[in-house]
């Protein structure tokens, strides 16, 4: 632990650089953002908390999704990776058995009272929520908790589709972890803290989100996932060097209102469940396609046709994520890109999770990723990317038109919705 004082007078004399330069770019600009940036965290900290306190910093990573869309909530397989946008969270603890947390540019969460660790109905849908909700997952799991302060930032922007709520939540996870439980990774490991931001989610938040944006932010690096087990995600580290093969990762933003769309989200899983439900079994990864197959004209009635296609989408889906990870370890990136393109392809026609339900007059995402299909005119890849509907496309760009296809994009969807984001190598950690 340090005072403000002494964290700063390190970061100044260039102590974190080296960690700095591992979790965004070895990029003397970029390093020198990042001090600045954490530099001012820490003194707002004191604005906000008080000064003269010991201090410790947590950051972790928004995610990507590079394959999988919308298979993890039926136990399917994933591809997924952290980013180099995050959050980081200067803290402290305090003896009140409370949690208070100041977020930059939204308001403060005072009280948590730990003495309560059970759903607050008050606090449904909002950052409080998910604050329990981790407390009380760590609690649950056999860690200890205890309260303490934290002011942070995050450059994981709300409605990114980088999952700015699972970054929270491991972040969350990581303070406790940290300061509670002596950084105990045995019982408190990267995929548990996972598990726990998706408890916190799924019971106290209200979202019935699947467990790969937690998990691919927790681990960090490219990530491929298995959720056959979900007690036990089968997780791999998969190595991809996108510089070295040519391309540089875009994040668009459609520029679409990103209104509550958890009843679309929440369509999607219940729709599957109908499917998977006819067959006796809570999840479509348990049902054999064959058996849905053969069984057509009586599950469309049973769940309707939109679920039927969604199923279409799964079976798919699930194994292109599979082929995915298998291209990325043989090496071949070419056959990578066709499977993300296919996977696009799929979530339009098939998900049907680009337009909500309904809209015909605004249809942003679905116009940004036809901008970027004729940009790349057949190079490259470019898909729905994360949930889908109001949200983000991902666009996979050859490096040599990285500069014509930001300004070309940024000149229809507005400055700064192109997003050129790097694979960040770690999840959720302390940093001092």
């Amino acid at each position: 632990m340090a005072t403000a004082k002494q964290l700063i007078t390190r970061i100044e004399a260039g102590e974190f650089d080296g960690v700095f330069g591992r979790l965004y770019a070895h990029d003397a600009a970029v390093i020198e953002t990042q001090r600045k940036r954490y530099i001012q965290t820490i003194q707002e900290f004191e604005e906000c908390f008080g000064e003269g306190r010991d201090l410790r910093i947590y950051s972790a990573p928004g995610r990507t999704e590079l394959g999988g869309n919308h298979t993890d909530h039926n136990n399917g397989v994933v591809m997924a990776a952290g980013v180099n946008l995050d959050i980081i969270a200067v803290v402290s603890k305090n003896d009140n058995n409370v949690i208070n947390f100041k977020s930059k540019g939204f308001g403060r969460i005072d009280g948590i009272d730990l003495n309560r660790l059970e759903p607050v109905e008050s606090e449904a849908s909002h950052s409080a929520a998910l604050i329990r909700g981790v407390a009380a997952g760590v609690a649950k799991v056999g860690g200890k908790v205890g309260g303490f302060d934290a002011f942070s930032t995050s450059d994981v922007l709300r409605g990114s589709g980088l999952s700015s709520s699972a970054a929270f939540e491991v972040v969350v996870g990581a303070i406790l972890r940290g300061e509670y439980n002596n950084g105990d990774e045995t019982l408190l490991s990267q995929v548990e803290l996972a598990k726990i931001g998706q408890y916190a989610e799924n019971v106290f938040f209200g979202k019935p989100c699947g467990l790969m944006d937690q998990t691919a932010s927790a681990v960090g690096g490219v990530v491929a996932i298995d959720f056959a087990d979900t007690d036990r995600p089968m997780v791999e580290g998969i190595g991809l060097d996108l510089r070295a093969e040519g391309y540089a990762l875009c994040i668009l933003d459609s520029g679409a209102d990103h209104a509550d769309l958890t009843a679309e989200y929440a369509a999607i899983t219940g729709e599957l469940k109908a499917v998977s439900g006819y067959f006796g079994k809570s999840y479509l990864r348990d049902v054999p396609e064959q058996e849905f197959l053969a069984a057509l004209p009586a599950v469309r009635k049973a769940a309707g046709d939109r679920g039927v296609l969604r199923a279409f989408h799964f079976y798919a889906e699930n194994q292109r994520a599979a082929d995915e990870a298998d291209a990325l370890r043989t090496g071949n990136f070419e056959r990578f890109l066709a499977l993300v393109r296919a996977s696009g392809r799929s979530s339009a026609l098939y998900l049907q999770n680009v337009i909500p339900t309904g809209q015909t007059v605004r249809q942003e995402l679905m116009v940004t990723i036809a901008l970027c299909e004729r940009l790349l005119a057949g190079r490259g890849a470019v898909r729905v990317h994360g949930g889908g509907f109001g949200g983000t496309a991902q666009a996979f760009v050859p490096l040599d038109a990285l500069a014509y296809f930001k300004a070309e994009t940024e000149a229809v969807l507005g400055a700064g919705s192109c997003h050129v984001a790097a694979i960040r190598p770690v999840g959720g950690v302390r940093l001092g």
